[in-house]
């Protein structure tokens, strides 16, 4: 033996315990914090403690006493000086490791599912007890001797804290009296989180006398317990308990976690695959059974493959020969006929294979479907989504169309279809297909004519599966919609369909009498507002307000109210001279304000959203995103004065009408701009012509013709990609021409350890520049989702104001009402939202984030989410809830 342990105290009142005698490395070391001493190595635990809340993790390999009583005795013998020290402490922690473990108890398991071999760590067990007794004591060496890990938790909180920390396969809680915590409180919140599913929870309950009745275990188990545990501190008792739990439940889930390895195989697999049960009800199919057959999971999961349309090529008595044989428990392939959803059938090679379950009988079938590969079969195939689009059939639209619910656009897999193709007969002479690149040999060609030419030249040594998938290729190519999604059937969500419609559409065109005309009053004075000399010259509530402006958080409507509805001069004031346009422009502040104030008069304060307000608000969030490191890097210096001059006149004169209903209702504008960005078209043009007008308000008359014409077309480029029907070719022209490109980038240059030099070679890519321009001032444009929860709310009941009142005019003068759903008596405004950012918002920001970086914007936006689905589940038409109306 070696000579008697040390006991040392550092100041911060650890206690460290080392053997005088360190060159024996069988003696052990141990560190315990405050309210802790040792006695050779042993874990002891002072009476201070006991009241402590406190989390013990213990991994002892000591051979365990006989019983647990003398046990606790010598653990409980505390040093006078830990005493002491312990009662100042406000946690306990030991951790025990010796040489003498017994590993083999402690080591990995190795299990078998089916082939699959798994290794299970060492169990891992949550005591919860408020005190130290027999039963807790009896538990811990219990642990010990199966070679679990182990941890003591006294407080729920701390039981919480632990079990999310190390996700324990076993918690024992003590329930046999609810002195110092309620143990059924902490098993539900325990159960609560995401990783109890897979938990085993044991409830310890009083022992009964003989005389009394056993009580029903149903409480325990709507509590979340699963099973009780009848007081016994025997640590033999104990022991049998927990290894009974671990060969038994805690197996079973293990297993059970494995089995997302196996669906995420399936998930991803070519092939089609069909799970069903022994009575024919589908259980499951994977993506490729989805694609191959054009159904939603969610419409065949739960039905018989019996109330499925049939084919009626197959022959009459196939199915009762497949049926005979699988029956038997024996595997069926062969060609088998199956009709889509669209009607149309398509020929399988199909194997179906019986899975034996209990007793010996056949629990599932399991079908593995692919395309049969002939010719015929293929052609049918592709001509049948042809002629979906062609026929306008409502099926096609929901299989292939944009879903408008998880804001996924869903295509022919060509890989699954073409992946057989090495199996296919070479293309016969007979089906060769001619190349257009002779009727295309032109001596100018447009890149999409290169495209299509490079395509048919493909197509001719190809096999007919490639082949016809290349024709479906060169239809979508054709159209002229190429980046604008298909809307998917009025009866989804008609919220997204009435709002997609009223904003990505020029109306139905229809012109009648009832025209609508703007105001040809155009506001040119602006000497009767009261507008500061200079930018330090504005009154102080003004000036304290902007002094924030910096910030994403900043309350615009504050300064609409401290400025009487005039914010856009104040702002732009301010935020214009941070930026030197001025300086830029070569003009004086004076003509610079002398704009402002006209550019803001011809804003439409009548208008509930847009108005000057609104102007002033995408002014501020065009600044704050040409302050971000990427945004500032692509962009020069005119290109910054070009987007913040077309943010504050990007709405002028908006007649808070959309432009559908300014194209049904006939309006002179729409018949100038041809139904083609009527309001964009208007707001550019009239702003220039405003400012070109007055020399007091000409604030480009000093600089030279060529920077003006740069300058002009900027501007009218970022006004006119605010139009919605070019929505989606902007934000796909951006992902692929900046953000994919430079993550790729970023990521080969990181391989190699060099700088990223993306900015040279993406970022100012004049191209690209004005990819990043657009999407600048969209973002800026449709921002209020990602503002703070009170002005999202208070911008979507604005927005909703002014369609409520394009619906009201569009039923007085009998005009086709562009937005059904947008009627004041009606409508949802959370359901709107939600559509609103499903459908637009949220790809668009996360491309914008991905390049700019705006960790805050999108908090806020995954905020105002959860707030409108909230509303919406609650049945809420309101942007609140009834409460906080009444507050």
């Amino acid at each position: 033996m070696g000579c008697a342990p040390s006991i040392h105290v550092s100041q911060s009142g650890v206690i460290y315990c080392r053997d005088s005698d360190e060159s024996n490395s069988s003696h052990q070391t141990t560190t315990i914090s405050q309210g802790t001493t040792t006695l050779h190595g042993l874990f002891i635990k002072t009476d201070a403690a006991d009241s402590i809340p406190s989390v013990l993790a213990y991994q002892s390999r000591q051979q365990p006493p006989s019983s647990a009583a003398p046990r606790r005795k010598e653990r409980r013998e505390p040093g006078a000086s830990a005493r002491a020290r312990a009662t100042r402490c406000c946690g306990v922690e030991a951790e025990t490791q010796t040489s003498n473990a017994s590993v083999k108890q402690g080591s990995a398991t190795e299990v078998q599912i089916g082939p699959m071999r798994l290794t299970q760590d060492p169990i891992q067990v949550l005591l919860i007890f408020a005190k130290e007794d027999s039963q807790s004591d009896g538990f811990w060496w219990a642990c010990d001797r199966a070679g679990y890990r182990c941890n003591i938790a006294r407080t729920p909180e701390s039981a919480l804290e632990c079990f999310l920390d190390k996700h324990q396969e076993i918690i024992v809680i003590d329930h046999r009296n609810s002195r110092y915590f309620d143990a059924e409180d902490i098993c539900r919140s325990i159960r609560a989180t995401k990783p109890s599913e897979h938990t085993v929870i044991l409830a310890v309950v009083p022992r009964t006398s003989a005389d009394e009745e056993e009580t029903s275990v149903l409480p325990l188990l709507n509590a979340g317990f699963d099973r009780q545990f009848k007081e016994n501190s025997s640590i033999t008792a104990c022991y049998n308990e927990l290894v009974q739990i671990e060969h038994g439940e805690v197996r079973s889930q293990f297993k059970l976690r494995a089995c997302n390895a196996v669906f995420t195989a399936l998930d991803h697999c070519q092939e089609a695959i069909e799970i069903t049960s022994e009575d024919h009800v589908i259980q499951y199919v994977n993506p490729a059974f989805e694609r191959m057959m054009g159904y939603h999971k969610g419409e065949l999961i739960g039905k018989e493959l019996t109330e499925l349309p049939k084919s009626d090529k197959n022959c009459a008595d196939l199915l009762d020969n497949i049926n005979t044989f699988i029956k038997k428990g024996k595997e069926w392939q062969g060609v088998y006929y199956a009709r889509r959803k669209t009607g149309d059938s398509i020929q399988q090679h199909v194997k179906i294979t019986p899975v034996i379950g209990q007793g010996g009988k056949i629990r599932h079938f399991v079908s593995l479907k692919r395309l049969h590969c002939t010719n015929e079969n293929n052609k049918q195939l592709y001509k049948s989504h042809r002629d979906e689009k062609h026929t306008g059939d409502n099926s096609q639209t929901e299989s292939h169309s944009f879903k408008c619910k998880n804001r996924r656009k869903d295509s022919i897999d060509v890989k699954s279809i073409t992946s057989q193709s090495s199996d296919a007969a070479p293309s016969l002479p007979t089906r060769r297909y001619s190349s257009m690149a002779r009727i295309h040999s032109m001596t100018i060609e447009a890149p999409i004519t290169k495209v299509i030419n490079i395509i048919n030249a493909a197509q001719e040594n190809s096999p007919i599966t490639v082949a016809e998938a290349l024709d479906r290729v060169l239809e979508i190519l054709r159209t002229t919609e190429l980046y604008s999604p298909q809307l998917g059937t009025k009866d989804e969500d008609p919220h997204t369909s009435d709002l997609v419609g009223g904003l990505m559409t020029d109306g139905l065109r229809r012109l009648s009498g009832n025209e609508y005309v703007f105001s040809k009053n155009v506001n040119l004075s602006h000497s009767h507002l009261s507008v500061p000399n200079t930018i330090n010259d504005v009154p102080p509530c003004i000036a304290q307000l902007l002094d924030n402006e910096e910030s994403w958080d900043f309350n615009i409507f504050e300064l609409e109210a401290v400025t009487n509805k005039r914010p856009l001069v104040y702002l732009g004031l301010k935020i214009f001279a941070r930026f030197g346009v001025s300086e830029f422009l070569n003009c004086s502040e004076g003509a610079l304000r002398a704009w402002l104030q006209m550019i803001e008069a011809n804003y439409h304060s009548s208008n509930s959203y847009h108005n000057s307000t609104h102007a002033a608000d995408v002014l501020h969030a065009t600044a704050f995103f040409l302050r971000k490191e990427r945004v500032k890097g692509s962009l020069d210096h005119l290109d910054e004065v070009a987007a913040l001059i077309a943010a504050t006149i990007h709405d002028v004169d908006h007649p808070g009408r959309t432009n559908s209903f300014l194209c049904n209702a006939g309006s002179e504008l729409a018949v100038l701009y041809n139904d083609t960005a009527v309001l964009e078209s208007h707001h550019t043009a009239l702003a220039f012509q405003l400012t070109i007008k007055d020399s007091k308000c000409n604030i480009f008359k000093n600089i030279d013709r060529n920077r003006y014409r740069t300058l002009r077309q900027a501007i009218i480029d970022m006004v006119l990609a605010t139009e919605m029907t070019k929505h989606f070719e902007h934000v796909n022209k951006f992902v692929n021409s900046v953000n994919k490109p430079m993550a790729s980038e970023e990521t080969s240059s990181h391989s190699e350890g060099s700088d990223c030099e993306c900015t040279a070679n993406i970022k100012n890519f004049p191209d690209n520049q004005t990819l990043i321009k657009r999407m600048m001032i969209k973002c800026a444009d449709v921002a209020n989702p990602c503002r703070p929860l009170e002005l999202c709310i208070e911008w979507a009941g604005r927005i909703s104001e002014e369609y409520f009142a394009q619906t009201d005019e569009e039923k007085r003068q009998g005009l086709p009402v562009v937005m059904p759903v947008f009627d004041r008596n009606t409508c949802s405004i959370p359901k709107s939202q939600i559509s609103f950012i499903d459908y637009f918002i949220t790809d668009m920001f996360d491309a914008w984030d991905a390049f700019a970086h705006l960790p805050v914007l999108m908090q806020h936006l995954s905020n105002n989410y959860k707030h409108w689905k909230t509303l919406d589940e609650l049945k809420c038409k309101s942007v609140r809830l009834p409460s906080e109306n009444n507050n």
